[in-house]
């Protein structure tokens, strides 16, 4: 019973966590300063990553619309010299493709030509093609449609017709609408859409595109796709390159033109490097700034008090209970920098992202990291004084003025 006497009291984690608040709570001004210099450090690597990010992700769009993970399958001739065709099942064997992620197609009306009434000669044709579109086409390559509405399952099969921004102001068509018709291959067709120019497929604009059903049933299309267009995952754009030929035509992959993929594309993968590198960069000078704080203000703190420690030792207070209490003030101490500078980052990458009508990207990775790290970095720093104080008898403590 004697020995358990003298035993020395073992404190809780919560008991931990009360002494080391102590230190906070009696120099509020200057834990609040020191908290603002970690919450500055973190907040700079937030917000640096988070406008990196949001940079990337506004570079990444600009990108995607200039179709980055875009190629086309189109016949190419064959060894005589003829014009050669592509299957018509070509648009369904690209789909089974693993890394495609859409297709669609558009089929040339031969003879099919178009006019805004029967009173046109017929050598006149503005250069004005007809093709049969399939309905997804329009996500396929991205185009806007101006004014009316796009190809449906409905209107597909009927005497309907979305025309192309050149193919419009051609025919003097402002405007979709019941009323508006124009002559697609000696039949009327209702023009029901307007493109914006197509930026991705500007062969698109002097078109009049009708649905793949109606073609077939009364402008004698023969059901062969002359421009398959697929999307792939943008890491594996290059793959799907190399076997869309063979894959389009089995029999004939010499008689196939596939487009090359996108410079942009190249110039995606570059930026994605660059950016990661001066994000793990900058990261790390904000974190070094951070830790530096945490260890001044910890090695000032037991500069400060010296006497305090030297109390608590010679009321009874161990070595390890000491040590224990200024790492419970420095993790504290740097659990507030890095959550109000996360807040901040936060707040600032949102801001300037709006102001630049950029999509405001703030990584889970970087918030989360840079209170993790802070944790990490402050408990580094603050080893050194925790020690030190620890190592201090209370005469020597007591002593010091």
């Amino acid at each position: 019973m004697a020995v358990d006497a003298l035993r020395p009291a073992r404190m809780a984690p919560r008991d931990v966590v009360r002494v080391g608040a102590v230190g906070l709570r009696t120099r509020p001004l200057r834990a609040f300063l020191s908290a603002l210099g970690i919450a500055i450090g973190i907040g700079a690597m937030v917000s640096v990553v988070g406008i990196s990010s949001s940079s990337r992700a506004e570079l990444d769009r600009a990108l995607a619309a200039l179709g980055t993970n875009l190629l086309t399958v189109s016949p190419g001739t064959t060894l005589t010299g003829d014009q050669a065709r592509l299957p018509a099942e070509a648009e369904a064997m690209v789909g089974r493709i693993g890394p495609v992620r859409s297709v669609s197609a558009v089929g040339r009306i031969a003879d099919a030509k178009v006019y805004r009434t029967g009173k046109i000669p017929a050598a006149q044709t503005n250069g004005i093609a007809a093709y049969a579109a399939r309905t997804d086409l329009r996500t396929a390559v991205g185009a806007r449609v101006r004014s009316g509405t796009w190809l449906n399952a409905a209107t597909g099969g009927h005497p309907a017709t979305v025309l192309g921004a050149t193919a419009a102001q051609r025919l003097g068509i402002g405007r979709a609408g019941p009323g508006v018709q124009v002559l697609v291959g000696g039949e009327w067709f209702t023009v029901v859409g307007i493109l914006a120019p197509a930026e991705l497929a500007p062969e698109l604009d002097g078109a009049a595109l009708v649905g793949w059903p109606v073609a077939q049933a009364r402008l004698g299309f023969d059901g062969h796709p002359t421009t398959v267009y697929t999307r792939s995952e943008d890491a594996r754009v290059e793959q799907v390159s190399a076997v869309l030929g063979a894959t389009a035509n089995p029999e004939a992959p010499n008689e196939v033109e596939v487009s090359r993929p996108s410079d942009a594309l190249a110039a995606r993968q570059a930026a994605g490097e660059a950016f990661t590198g001066l994000l793990l960069g900058l990261g790390a000078v904000a974190l070094l700034v951070g830790g530096v704080g945490v260890a001044n203000t910890m090695v000032i703190s037991v500069l400060e008090r010296r006497a305090e420690i030297g109390l608590r030792r010679s009321l009874g207070a161990t070595r390890r209970q000491i040590r224990g209490q200024f790492l419970a003030e420095s993790l504290l101490l740097s659990a507030l920098g890095g959550a109000g500078g996360a807040l901040l980052g936060a707040a600032v990458t949102f801001g300037y992202a709006l102001s630049q009508g950029w999509p405001a990207v703030v990584p889970a990775w970087a918030v989360a990291g840079g209170i993790g790290a802070t944790l990490v970095i402050g408990a580094l720093a603050g080893l050194y004084p925790a020690i030190r104080a620890a190592r201090l008898s209370p005469t020597e403590a007591l002593a010091t003025p």
